[in-house]
């Protein structure tokens, strides 16, 4: 069978376009919708129309101005010279540029200690990790996002007091929680689990989260714990409620993936854009800008600031950190974990970008709970 000699160069499948991907005369984007520009490969010479807009030919490919007004958008690109077609889903995310956020891994020691001391808190933030979250929110009004292992040693969550439920509501416009795995160890621990063992491990913290804190604290989007999932754990999670997935999408370099089952392909593209969704799947991949506890801290404006020259620009900042590195008690102790946190969330407040949950920035929805 002849090979298709018509394709989407971009957008493509899934792809999840935003401000930043906008073009119209007066450079606003209205609540509408959103025009970019779509480029087609084809053969030389063919007469191109996308979605019945003529395409012009521009070095060795067709452009046309495409318009999207809803969520989710077909694009169809059809050579009436040869009578070939070739389609793709496009999303608009009206929410997304521009937005920023605090995502903290492998949360557990801090409820262990509130836990420890409940007759003795008045409040969650008397808890130091806690207490230091909430100086960041109140000096930049920054939105964190905790995702909770369920055990660690001497504690798990279906000891955590309730008595707090009030003020965790109270603190909802800022504060999320989310599952992230049953504990620390094994590593990897769902590189190749099934649907059955990701969806109880889910189900557990959420629960818990339910009981303690309610369902205001909860979203749409989690991050697994090491990255890694089979498309069968994907779609557990999804089932579960998180169609929001983070990792690091890494691919063409000596790091760690943290790239769920996504392919080569799949993994250059993220790494470039930053969002993408598996319209197979109904997830949406979202990719970390930054390791805070593995950039040295006077590396991590520079860090932030060599997306925008390697022309990769994050449309949306995820700050990413993990709890451990807090503790003194912790081996690999980091004594100024605070002046990181706080040098990345600076730089994101100094180079426009605003506090936002990835929950209502992959979604054109209202805000809202996780249901």
């Amino acid at each position: 069978m002849k090979e298709n000699q018509i394709h989407f160069i971009f957008p493509v499948e899934g792809d999840m376009l935003h401000t930043w991907d906008g073009r119209v005369p007066d450079g606003i984007v209205t609540d509408n919708h959103l025009k970019s520009t779509a480029k087609i490969a084809a053969p030389a010479g063919s007469e191109i129309f996308v979605n019945g807009i003529k395409a012009i030919e521009k070095d060795n490919f067709f452009e046309a101005e495409i318009q999207l007004t809803d969520f989710e958008n077909t694009l169809t690109a059809e050579n009436v010279t040869t009578g070939e077609k070739a389609s793709a889903k496009a999303y608009w995310l009206k929410n997304f540029a521009g937005g920023y956020r605090l995502s903290i891994d492998d949360n557990i020691w801090f409820l262990r200690d509130i836990q420890q001391n409940k007759d003795v808190y008045q409040s969650l933030f008397e808890n130091p990790f806690l207490g230091f979250l909430r100086e960041v929110n109140i000096q930049y009004g920054t939105k964190i996002h905790l995702n909770l292992f369920y055990q660690t040693d001497g504690f798990n969550l279906s000891e955590f007091t309730d008595q707090y439920k009030n003020e965790w509501k109270d603190n909802a416009n800022w504060l999320r929680l989310s599952f992230h795995a049953l504990g620390e160890f094994p590593d990897k621990p769902y590189i190749d689990a099934g649907y059955d063992e990701v969806k109880r491990d889910c189900d557990l913290i959420m629960g818990e989260i339910r009981r303690f804190a309610g369902e205001e604290v909860m979203g749409s989007v989690t991050t697994i714990h090491w990255g890694e999932a089979t498309a069968e754990g994907s779609r557990a999670m999804r089932d579960a409620g998180y169609t929001g997935q983070l990792g690091y999408f890494n691919v063409d370099d000596d790091q760690y993936s943290a790239s769920y089952y996504l392919t080569v392909e799949q993994r250059r593209n993220l790494k470039k854009r930053f969002v993408w969704r598996d319209t197979d799947q109904d997830i949406t991949f979202i990719r970390a800008s930054i390791v805070i506890d593995k950039t040295d801290l006077n590396h991590i404006a520079a860090h932030l600031s060599s997306h925008k020259k390697a022309g990769t620009k994050p449309p949306f900042l995820d700050l990413l950190v993990h709890e451990q590195y807090f503790y003194p008690f912790y081996e690999n102790y980091e004594p100024d974990y605070r002046e990181r946190i706080l040098t990345a969330v600076k730089w994101a407040d100094d180079n426009g970008y605003h506090p936002a949950f990835l929950t209502e920035s992959i979604s054109n929805e209202p805000a809202g709970a996780l249901h």
